[in-house]
């Protein structure tokens, strides 16, 4: 049993790079700060490229003019004893035959026409990275064409790295993790941006949302030194953009079983679930449902188990987890409002769910549940049941 967990250990960064690969990333970077600190992004753009994943970056700034920049790239992307070797032969970014596009204010201004895309294309035929140069241009110049130029590739996804991070109202404790285009429209209404103190960033927000209508799935809005964090973990350290305002819960699909496992193994270690092994887990994912928010962000899971409770028509709600930075926006909630439209759908006469975590109790309250003693949960439910977790469990029941 041990063995297996080491097998299936869970990694966030394995999660999302599962997500990227065979797909192209492009980050907008307006860095006029020490130039040895594009390294961050050279390390991220590196484990993007081990990753079969493109990556086109669009400098902005000081980092745009002269090589310096280019050099702390190339040093990030370096093999080492410590690092592979990237799977193709690159070209030093910093070197004269570079996968380096220079572009004017007028270029960058310009329609995205054929030109530039052809300039794009041939270096992206050859190696899967591109670096574009943006001169004279500010920060919201930049993301302007980047959301143009990334539209019109049809990238899966825009980085936007700016100094100050992501989106945070002043009167908010920390930044808002993640905002839809509705949320956005709103806010950028006449005065709206304003009177929620993000007036300076009403241009910036207008260009993410622009990215947002022209196709691009998702935008993240990230430091410098937090793009690590935004891309690969659960908790991101920025604001993540979609366009679809909903969450969308459905049964889950096969090709979702490998990664709703390692979400639950992390719902484990934290402690908020029981600990399963394989075979447990397994008949989670076969009667399990995912939450997901946009066109590929999982958002939370859980699943509706009949086996064993006939005789009671009950069905129990479990692996009910949801993802750090979607939490508060409703994911748990939709999850089990659909768990209860099944149990309807299935004539169940009840749904209970049992939980150690008094904060979890508390939410299953929340959302019309009752406590019972545990000996009014079906028989079956202690069947070869740690006696010791039994003593401190607590059960919620919901009537249909």
């Amino acid at each position: 049993m041990a063995r297996g967990r080491r097998e299936t250990a869970f990694s966030e960064k394995e999660f999302y790079l599962d997500e990227f690969r065979g797909r192209t990333l492009a980050f907008a970077v307006y860095h006029d700060a020490v130039p040895e600190r594009l390294r961050l992004l050279g390390e991220v753009a590196r484990d993007l490229l081990l990753n079969d994943t493109r990556v086109i970056v669009l400098l902005g700034g000081g980092a745009a003019r002269g090589r310096a920049g280019l050099r702390a790239l190339d040093r990030a992307l370096a093999a080492s004893s410590a690092q592979p070797s990237l799977p193709f032969v690159a070209r030093p970014l910093a070197g004269e035959d570079a996968p380096v596009l220079t572009l004017a204010a007028a270029e960058v201004d310009a329609p995205i026409a054929e030109p530039l895309l052809l300039g794009v294309w041939r270096v992206l035929r050859a190696e899967p990275l591109l670096v574009a140069c943006c001169l004279d241009v500010g920060p919201e110049r930049l993301v302007d064409f980047a959301q143009r130029l990334g539209a019109r590739l049809r990238v899966h996804k825009l980085v936007v790295v700016d100094s100050d991070g992501g989106v945070q109202p002043p009167d908010a404790p920390s930044v808002l993790s993640f905002m839809d285009e509705s949320v956005m429209e709103a806010l950028l209404r006449r005065g709206e941006a304003e009177s929620a103190g993000l007036g300076a960033r009403r241009p910036l927000l207008a260009a993410i949302r622009e990215a947002l209508l022209a196709g691009i799935t998702s935008v993240n809005l990230a430091p410098l030194d937090g793009v690590a964090r935004e891309l690969f973990t659960y908790e991101g350290s920025g604001t993540l953009f979609t366009r679809e305002d909903y969450c969308r819960v459905a049964p889950l699909a096969l090709d979702d079983y490998h990664e709703v496992e390692k979400l639950l193994e992390r719902g484990q270690s934290e402690g908020y679930l029981k600990y399963r092994d394989a075979d447990e887990i397994g008949r989670i994912l076969i009667s399990g449902y995912g939450a997901t928010i946009g066109a590929h962000h999982l958002a939370g899971v859980c699943a509706l188990q009949r086996d064993g409770y006939a005789a009671e028509r009950a069905g129990e709600i479990v692996g009910l987890y949801t993802i750090t930075r979607f939490k508060g926006e409703g994911v748990g909630v939709k999850l089990v409002d659909c768990m209860k439209a099944e149990a309807r759908r299935l004539d169940l006469a009840y749904l209970f769910a049992c939980t150690t975590q008094e904060r979890v109790g508390q939410f299953f309250e929340r959302q019309g549940f009752r406590r019972i003693p545990a000996g009014e949960a079906p028989a079956a439910k202690w069947r070869c049941y740690d006696p010791a977790r039994r003593a401190a469990v607590a059960v919620y029941r919901w009537d249909c």
